[in-house]
């Protein structure tokens, strides 16, 4: 395919890759209202329940490095359709799973197929929209899309819930990726790295097999403990592993990520700011779900109906960064973007368990999706300029990763945090006023469902205090969240104003070893 007609094909392929991309990040979300439904229809544990959730996240993240070099390295159009196919044939095993079990290991070779997926959507587009202006623009629009899918995973499954079966979650994805795949089939280009060299064997273990250590210990600390020995080693095993990819990758002659790229203060802020961006909402996330659900009483729709104002406004402002940031700079734009986050999640903080959904939800929401906006598309526009286009793969990688991984830490920290204040106040409050027996004040500590279930069984007289109880007990844990979430976004936006340049250069900083510089995007073929 020659570059006359991708360049007037752009904007149709920047669609066929935002839908790609858009599969893989609704994923994240859509699951979270199904669990009630499968804790019924499977009999899922407690652990089972979050595994669900997190065996998806722990491979996806640990493998978007390997899979980013593969994709550079064999061709990204194909990396990305193998991706969509993997990923449509394990949303079926997830949708016919006959167990919890079955169903955690369908959702973890899921996350096979999305991260092959997900680093091929960016750096096709890094590929086809050479022009800064432009590509600043698409990005733009692929953070939006990316932003919308976090928002409307609860609003759809909520609405797949409401009208077909648990498995519908899982099935939906089968004819989106059939179309992704045509409209690839027929518009996208290819493009790989001309100088890919011999392949490192040592970097690819050693990235999945410290950003799996490092993901899973942080998935597992919340319930192990942080100071539990498992969680000390898990921690130490992943500094070792890393460590040694680090080493391995300054001496090696082609190495799978050239690590001096995060020397640059372009690569390495833009990194940090997506990382504490996605550890905020994704903390935030985790408990406003539960908060629509069990605090106010909303079934599943109803649930994710209440988050459109953050799609919407995600929407606005993702594409509008873009700009921002071609006028007043990268720098004022993320460091506004995280702090206008701050101050959303501390609005958040202020919520009641009778608070008004006007006055106080939708303000933060808007708030945090604004500056989740202004965060997204500048950041990643520097990641991915900050490397040469045929290493656009490994650059998408790590933005991606990033984003895992703030997530990640964002659900295990925020909802550590969560636990220390709710648990208690829990036991305070069962144990005290409305004296309930120790084994049911034990299983309303675990979770708010939990609690709800034990409000359900309590005599009939003290049913709307034991309510009651509870839902203090989730608002005061919500509320010390988000300011978790908060101060962090706040960190955040200081390091932004000292770390980040005010403004993006136009060309790649730095040369791969042993490559000639790129002076024009790779070649693309059909």
């Amino acid at each position: 395919m020659d570059r006359h007609t991708i360049n007037r094909r752009r904007w149709l392929i920047l669609g066929v890759l935002c839908l790609s991309m858009f599969l893989v990040v609704v994923d994240n979300t859509i699951v979270n209202v199904a669990l009630p439904t499968l804790s019924r229809e499977l009999g899922a544990s407690t652990s089972q329940l979050q595994w669900i959730v997190d065996a998806y996240s722990l491979v996806f993240a640990g493998l978007l490095l390997a899979a980013g070099s593969f994709g550079d390295r064999i061709g990204r159009k194909r990396t990305l359709q193998v991706g969509l196919l993997l990923f449509a044939a394990t949303s079926v095993l997830a949708a016919v799973a006959g167990s919890a079990s079955e169903l955690i290991w369908a959702r973890a070779a899921m996350g096979i197929g999305a991260a092959l997926v997900f680093p091929a959507t960016l750096a096709i587009l890094t590929n086809v929209f050479t022009v800064p202006a432009e590509r600043a623009k698409a990005i733009g629009i692929w953070a939006g899309v990316s932003g919308l899918a976090v928002a409307l995973g609860p609003l759809s499954g909520g609405w797949l819930l409401r009208h077909f079966w648990w498995g519908s979650v899982f099935f939906v994805n089968v004819p989106i990726v059939l179309a992704a795949l045509v409209g690839g089939h027929v518009l996208l280009p290819d493009s790989r790295d001309p100088h890919a060299g011999r392949f490192d064997r040592v970097g690819f273990v050693t990235s999945i097999a410290g950003i799996t250590a490092l993901i899973y210990t942080v998935i597992e600390a919340p319930h192990r403990g942080w100071t539990d020995p498992l969680t000390i080693g898990g921690f130490v095993a992943a500094v070792v592993l890393l460590g040694t990819f680090v080493a391995w990758e300054r001496r090696v002659a082609q190495p799978l990520l050239d690590v001096r790229v995060f020397a640059d203060a372009r690569f390495s802020a833009a990194s940090a700011a997506v990382t504490v961006s996605f550890f905020a909402l994704f903390g935030f996330i985790f408990l406003v779900t539960q908060y629509f659900q069990f605090v106010r009483g909303y079934d599943t729709f109803a649930a994710g109906v209440h988050t459109l104002p953050f799609a919407a406004a995600a929407m606005v402002t993702a594409p509008l960064s873009a700009r921002l940031a071609l006028r007043i700079g990268t720098k004022v734009v993320v460091a506004s973007g995280l702090a206008l986050m701050g101050v959303g999640f501390w609005i958040a903080s202020l919520t009641e368990a009778d608070s008004s959904y006007w006055g106080v939800l939708v303000p933060a929401m808007v708030l945090m999706a604004a500056g989740l906006g202004l965060v997204g598309a500048p950041a990643t526009e520097s990641i991915m300029g900050s490397l040469p286009p045929e290493r656009a793969g490994v650059g998408s990688a790590v933005n991606d990763t990033t984003r895992e991984l703030g997530g990640t830490l964002g659900v295990a920290v925020v909802g550590s945090v969560f636990s220390s204040v709710y648990g208690p106040r829990i036991v305070d409050g069962f144990s005290g006023s409305v004296g309930l027996p120790a084994p049911a004040v034990e299983a309303a500590r675990d979770s708010m469902a939990a609690a709800v279930a034990v409000a359900a069984q309590a005599p009939e007289a003290g049913r709307s205090a034991v309510l009651d109880i509870a839902r203090q007990a989730f608002m005061d844990g919500m509320s010390m969240g988000s300011r978790v979430a908060a101060v962090a976004c706040v960190l955040g936006a200081l390091i932004a104003l000292r770390a980040l340049p005010a403004r993006a250069g136009t060309g790649p900083t730095l040369q791969q070893p042993g490559r000639p510089q790129a002076q024009r995007p790779d070649p693309v073929t059909v």
